[in-house]
């Protein structure tokens, strides 16, 4: 693990595994509230097949500082793009899960898809998770303003909540305390920020900025993505290729493991 500054004193920890002459880098970037530790066996499944991965927390997540501000979305593509820069990565493959989802596709949009060449949306919340009165899809923003006092009164039964919201299949109650624990890791100030650019942010015109091969996976039990707001990014995104995943909720890397990572390394070598 190693930081990198942000041009706005922010510490970015990111993490790097795998050959750096591998075939391919895959840019890996996780969700609300959690890190980048959600995508261990995707990690490892990369690594395996020859990819270099890099992994980040955002900001106010994980091994990252957690500053009173800089949640917005422009804030945090920026913060992506800062890292792919002091890295110096090109050719990447850009995955973006949940929230993460939603940043990625600001990133393409504030920086011309900068160095990327495949996108992955992985249960994307965008391009806006609150319905609004021009917007009548995704969830209530009487739902998520309950979330939002949550948030602030009592972190670890939202932390709770949340754990047991991911999975349409059982798990095993390990698995479950694992997200929980993930959950809990973050900054009371990420989860809060973090939420409130979910609530607010309208991401309608990322998704016309879009330019890539761009692979949509989702799980058809999601109960926190909802099936407009995928159908919304696949009409949105010229060319995208939709996989849903019958029997998987927003935890789609998990639901139904196997499945998915066998979509998931097909979309990245663009055999999808």
């Amino acid at each position: 693990m190693q930081y990198i500054k942000t041009t706005d004193g922010i510490k970015i920890a990111v993490y790097e595994i795998g050959p750096k002459g591998g075939q391919r880098t895959v840019f890996l970037v996780h969700g609300w509230p959690l890190s980048h530790k959600i995508y261990e066996y995707q990690a490892e499944l990369l690594v395996r097949n020859g990819y270099r991965v890099v992994m980040l927390d955002l900001r106010g997540f994980g091994m990252s500082d957690a500053p009173a501000s800089g949640y917005t979305y422009n804030r945090m593509a920026r913060d992506l793009y800062e890292v792919i820069a002091a890295l110096r990565l090109r050719d990447l493959v850009l995955v973006g899960f949940s929230m993460g989802g939603a940043i990625v596709l600001r990133y393409m949009r504030l920086f011309k898809g900068f160095a990327v060449s495949r996108l992955l949306l992985l249960a994307a919340a965008a391009p806006c998770w609150t319905q609004r009165p021009d917007f009548p899809y995704g969830l209530t923003r009487a739902y998520v303003d309950d979330l939002i006092r949550l948030t602030e009164t009592d972190r670890p039964q939202l932390c709770e909540n949340f754990s047991q919201q991911l999975f349409a299949s059982p798990q095993s109650k390990a698995a479950v305390d694992w997200f929980r624990e993930i959950a809990l890791s973050s900054s009371g100030m990420g989860t809060l920020g973090a939420l409130t650019a979910l609530r607010n942010e309208d991401g309608r015109r990322d998704l016309q900025s879009v330019h890539v091969p761009t692979a949509i996976l989702y799980g058809e039990k999601d109960q926190v993505v909802t099936p407009d707001l995928i159908r919304i990014q696949n009409e949105g995104i010229r060319g995208s290729k939709l996989y849903t995943l019958s029997q998987s909720g927003h935890g789609v890397m998990y639901d139904q493991l196997g499945l998915f990572n066998q979509y998931f390394i097909e979309a990245i070598r663009g055999e999808l």
